[in-house]
């Protein structure tokens, strides 16, 4: 899978289960993760080049890119731009 532009894939972390404290999270009080590592990374936009690589643990919006489902996997799918950290 290659995106295209300034695109990037991201694999989302799991959603917590417990909280810190030891009590079991239901599903329906689960967030949403932000924090996800990348996948695959697009050639860039305008000859500007990319500055997250394959491996990099990111930061992103909360309602940042789009849902997708490729090989059994949740995936996101976003622009560059929606990433707000490289950790």
């Amino acid at each position: 899978m290659k995106p295209i532009n300034d695109r990037v894939v991201i694999k989302p972390a799991s959603a917590e289960e417990t909280t810190k404290g030891g009590i079991i999270i239901p599903d329906t009080a689960k967030e949403k993760p932000q924090r996800g590592e990348v996948v695959a990374v697009g050639p860039g936009k305008d000859g500007n080049l990319m500055n997250v690589q394959i491996g990099d643990v990111v930061l992103y919006g909360k309602y940042a890119g789009q849902e997708l489902h490729h090989d059994g996997e949740d995936l996101l799918i976003m622009r560059e731009d929606d990433i707000l950290i490289i950790l």
